[in-house]
């Protein structure tokens, strides 16, 4: 069937041990009649990734491969964090059938209230079976021993069992699947295997008989690795390599730069590889091996437009050059040599299928390799770029391909963007329509190990290099539902780089990697109030996550697992986002819950701490509580109504305000070792450690920003930005409040404008970064957030997506 190997893209992009023991494993009720087997440890990742990932997205408009899948729709509302199987299988009308295997959960699916469905009970003999309409898509279900198995065949919910499998083979394989990638694919049958090969006669033979392949997604490439085996080594075209040892592969030195595709593949003993290579091609094994190949250890096939030439890595030229023969050359290239060759055949009666070329007529030799031809222009542009080393193997996007690859593979198979076009087409429809231009380079090798091959495969976009202070887009991530908070950086204290987390409108909060992997989705009980804090409350270096919603105080764990006593409950609506003080940095922590006019003080176990006395001020609290330290004094700051309250740790008044003030909307912060912050009336208001206030005027509107770090003063006034002493007149627009980010040394002022959607960032003197303002439709985080030195900005896209920036 062409669209089945579409079918682990497409069937969730609708979504969008063999002994037996008392308690069976969802993988036991895997079909007998299986071909292909899809499993993921992280369906929320899985479901993200192929939403996001560029080159899926545009298959999956492909009609036909969508018409094939729609059945499998109902896994958007499979909620899970156990592996999922789904094992795709034909009848014998050649439609797809499918089950879907899982641990049962009392929550496993959840229908929105506005999706139609309707659920019929079936009784049989043995279980209960559940059918389910949903719109105009019927699947049947049931539970076997805790396991959800569910199918659009009744038919197979009928036959599920758990049962001891046979196939070790294919058991294997299951236990070399890695659960830390986006998924794995299993494929029981050759005849299912992806379509790589360029010719008919490498596509029809047989591969092998079984092949695993862990698959990471992210928004421009798709990485595979996994392994391959065939069970009888005289009919599978993987074994030919059997008792070889893979060598370098070298055929991009020579390939031109605009090689459409190459086949390479390699050996260390010629007689072996051509025993094994006449066994598949069931030859008489004494066929003896022709001595121009005794010490050749790579051969390769170069295809360019419309031509071919064929390419021989040999480890001695002399005597390679001896077998040769050479005659007099019929031409000089640039002081290379072109010569006739009268066996033209030899490469296809010695290397079928690998090499089913018989028309090469000419040749020329390169330092160790030599090339051969029909085509002298092509043997003459071959010379010209291996002379200027503008060659394959020279091009950015080549090298950034092979990061990917091991440098030694019995079997490599290299194809450009048309090549790419060419074999989607091969694997899904002609009427395909992708603009593949920015798939520079994609290539999958196989190395052979003692009885079976190691797979990788990369499929990357190409991203030339960025200038200095260019601003590049690294990904963009769209959620199942439009974006509540906006995106921020916490700390992975894994990889001490930067994580992203977001909450999206049904209160789903999402951890997701810096390359656009989404860790796992928690529902939560409401909006998060403010920023996400970070403690360590076990003191062991591992980080969690510590907010506040209306009613719940959150600790979760980097899994995202709630940590013990967390959440806490609270009947009363909690007012201002959580404070978290840690004194004396020794991750004593205490959290501090705001609700109206009450102040609540925790410790990181969930317990009331008592020593804290202050309870209930006489007005509304209207900020959130701020801890400073001045020297060795600690300071608790908050507003409340018209009176700024300044309290020592255990909640006694350290400093008496007796001014009433008319608060602005702003925060109050530690500027100049002074308590700052403005009134409604847009003056500057800085009240000392004696709680003496000094005002300043600075002619700010009603509705103005200010935001500052001990030494920089930032405000925003209709369209004027001021920062320290240094003022910007930006466009008039919808502007939100101005942040102020210290990296790598240097100071970052940003702030966005909504009606234009255009994010502005300056310097600490009031210039603007180059290259911005650039696309964003919320306020920014920066940092930076990988192994390099660069700084990343992520910011809301569309409703539903975040956007990751990259400055140069």
């Amino acid at each position: 069937m062409k669209y089945f190997f579409a079918s682990f893209f497409i069937a969730l992009l609708f979504s969008c041990n063999t002994n037996y023991t008392e308690q069976p494993q969802p993988n036991q009720l895997i079909p007998e009649e299986t071909e292909v087997i899809l499993k993921t440890s992280n369906l929320e990742n899985l479901r993200s990734s192929l939403n996001n990932n560029d080159l899926i997205k545009a298959l999956s408009k492909n009609n036909n491969a969508a018409a094939n899948f729609k059945d499998l729709g109902f896994l958007s509302y499979l909620n899970t964090d156990h592996p999922v199987y789904i094992a795709f299988s034909q009848n014998q009308n050649d439609s797809l059938k499918f089950a879907v295997i899982t641990k049962n959960l009392p929550s496993l699916i959840k229908f929105d209230s506005l999706i139609k469905h309707t659920e019929d009970i079936i009784k049989t003999k043995s279980k209960s079976i559940y059918k389910t309409t949903l719109e105009d898509q019927v699947f049947y279900s049931t539970i076997i021993d805790s396991i959800f198995f569910a199918s659009n065949s009744k038919h197979l919910v009928e036959l599920a069992r758990p049962k001891i499998s046979t196939d070790l083979e294919l058991q294997k394989a299951l236990n070399a699947s890695s659960s830390d990638k986006t998924f794995s694919v299993i494929y029981k049958s050759n005849d299912q295997f992806p379509k790589v090969f360029k010719t008919e006669e490498l596509s029809s033979a047989k591969l092998s008989d079984y092949l695993m392949l862990d698959v990471t997604l992210s928004q421009d490439d798709i990485s595979l690795n996994g392994i391959t085996k065939a069970i009888d080594s005289s009919k599978s075209l993987i074994n030919i390599f059997k008792n070889t040892v893979p060598q370098e592969n070298k055929i991009s030195n020579v390939c031109p730069p605009n090689t459409e595709a190459f086949l390479s593949f390699t050996y260390n003993n010629y007689k072996t590889f051509q025993e094994q290579l006449n066994r598949f091609n069931k030859k008489d094994s004494l066929t003896a091996p022709n001595a121009l190949f005794e010490n050749i250890n790579e051969i390769g096939l170069i295809y360019n437009k419309d031509s071919k030439a064929i390419f021989l890595n040999s480890i001695d030229q002399t005597s390679t050059l001896e077998q040769l023969k050479e005659s007099n050359p019929i031409e000089t290239y640039r002081d290379i040599s072109i010569y006739n060759f009268d066996f033209q055949t030899i490469f296809k009666e010695q290397f079928s299928p690998l090499i089913t070329v018989e028309n090469a007529s000419h040749y020329i030799t390169l330092d160790d390799y030599f090339v051969f031809s029909d085509n002298l222009e092509l043997l003459k542009d071959i010379i010209s770029n291996y002379q200027n080393d503008h060659t394959l193997s020279s091009q950015g996007y080549y090298k950034n391909l092979t990061e990917q690859l091991s440098d030694e593979s019995s079997l490599l198979i290299y194809g450009n963007n048309e090549e790419l076009f060419s074999v989607l087409k091969q694997n899904f429809t002609n009427d395909i329509e992708f603009n593949t231009n920015e798939y520079k380079a994609s290539a999958m090798q196989f190395i052979y190990d003692s009885d079976f091959a190691h797979v990788n495969a990369s499929i990357k976009k190409h991203k030339a290099k960025q200038s200095s202070n260019a601003v590049s887009e690294e990904f963009t991530i769209t959620l199942d539902n439009d974006l509540l908070t906006t995106p921020q950086f916490v700390t992975n204290h894994i990889t001490k780089q930067k994580d992203i987390v977001v909450q999206d409108v049904k209160n789903n909060l999402y951890l997701i990697s810096n390359e656009g992997k989404v860790h796992w989705k928690k529902q939560l009980q409401g909006k998060i109030l403010g920023k996400i804090e970070q403690i360590d409350i076990y003191k062991n270096g591992r980080l969690q996550l510590a907010f506040a919603t209306p009613h719940r105080v959150y600790v979760i764990a980097r899994n995202g697992k709630d940590v013990s006593p967390f959440p806490l409950n609270f009947k009363d609506e909690i007012t201002q986002p959580l404070s978290v003080f840690d004194y004396d940095k020794k991750k004593k922590y205490r959290l501090l819950v705001t609700q109206g006019k009450e102040v609540l003080m925790y410790d990181q176990r969930g317990k009331t701490v008592k020593g804290f006395t202050f309870k209930k001020a006489a007005h509304t609290i209207n900020t959130q509580p701020q801890h400073f330290r001045i020297g060795r004094k600690d300071y608790i700051v908050f507003a409340e109504g018209t009176k700024l309250q300044i309290l020592d740790r255990v909640g006694k008044t350290r400093v008496r305000v007796n001014d009433a003030i008319n608060f602005s909307s702003n925060n109050i912060y530690l500027y100049d070792d002074k308590f700052t912050t403005t009134t409604n009336k847009g003056v500057l208001l800085q009240v000392n450690q004696s709680g003496k206030i000094n005002s300043a005027d600075l002619n700010l509107s009603q509705s103005h920003h200010l935001t500052t770090t001990s030494k920089t003063l930032v405000t925003l006034s209709e369209n004027k930005l001021t920062i320290k002493s240094h003022s910007i007149e930006l466009d008039y627009g919808d502007y939100t409040e101005p942040k102020i980010f210290y990296v790598n040394d240097k100071i970052y002022v940003s702030t966005t404008d909504l009606q234009s959607k255009k994010i502005y960032l300056f310097d600490s003197q009031g210039k603007s970064i180059p290259n911005f303002p650039i696309y964003g439709n919320s306020t920014i985080d920066l940092d930076s957030i990988d192994k390099d030195k660069n700084v990343e900005i992520v910011t809301k896209g569309e409703s539903n997506s975040l956007i990751i920036y990259k400055i140069n």
